[in-house]
């Protein structure tokens, strides 16, 4: 059945003006009225609706019963991710979110191939914003990870209320002793954050600050993983080993 994320109250019983950019959607699905669809707004759980109206710039969904499910994992993770250039950052959040990230935190480091700044940087996170929103329809998800504003890694490290917010921190890295298996065996009942650096890695200054605001350094084995890659090895595994599957 086809998902839509609504950014708008919803409530069982309503009839909803959809907006265009959803009927620009059900047109090239070629849905018709009298197909069903299903609703969320993010705020959890989702709605059964079906479409009674629908024209070249029109449509109109009646909403049923509230559902419950969520598909969230056990534990809370935040991605903590150093931006990567080309179009791998926008894979890196559409598979983060498959994998159940929470929210993710765009960096800028030494190392980034990408610079972004003031309105381009804005412009970023909201189409960042989208992808997030896109990649819960199509897996399954009712509740939408945030996409938080772009800040200097540097200066992250040191806004001492943003990382003692997670109580429990991890690094990957290649210069670590410890690997995988140094995590716990269970998902922690507290929040974390997964910090992973750019193409070329984080800097040596920089994974030095990491460590001292807390971070235990991991590695995955003897290869050097890419950026895009090593994020997605990491949220898998813990799903794997903590219940997220």
């Amino acid at each position: 059945m086809p998902r839509f994320f609504i950014d708008a109250p919803l409530h069982a019983g309503a009839l909803l003006d959809l907006p265009e950019a959803v009927v620009r959607h059900i047109q090239v699905l070629r849905l018709k009225a009298g197909d069903t669809l299903t609703l969320f707004n993010g705020a959890g759980g989702e709605f059964p609706a079906v479409l009674v109206s629908l024209d070249k710039r029109h449509a109109a969904a009646q909403l049923g019963e509230h559902d419950p499910r969520e598909a969230e994992t056990p534990y809370r993770i935040t991605l903590a991710q150093a931006i990567a250039g080309g179009d791998k950052m926008d894979w890196l959040i559409e598979k983060a979110i498959e994998l159940g990230v929470a929210d993710i935190q765009p960096l800028a480091t030494e190392r980034s191939v990408i610079r972004l700044e003031g309105e381009r940087a804005a412009k970023r996170v909201a189409h960042w914003q989208a992808l997030a929103q896109a990649a819960c329809e199509q897996c399954g998800r009712n509740r939408v990870p945030r996409i938080l504003p772009i800040r200097p890694i540097a200066t992250w490290l040191r806004d001492r209320d943003a990382i003692t917010s997670y109580a429990w921190r991890v690094l990957l890295s290649p210069r670590a002793d410890g690997g995988f298996d140094t995590l716990p065996p269970q998902a922690p009942s507290q929040p974390g954050v997964l910090l992973f650096g750019p193409e070329g890695g984080l800097a040596p200054q920089e994974e030095a600050f990491a460590r001292e605001a807390g971070f235990t350094a991991i590695r995955l084995g003897e290869r050097i993983l890419r950026t895009e890659t090593a994020g997605m090895a990491v949220l898998a595994a813990l799903a794997a080993r903590w219940g997220g599957w």
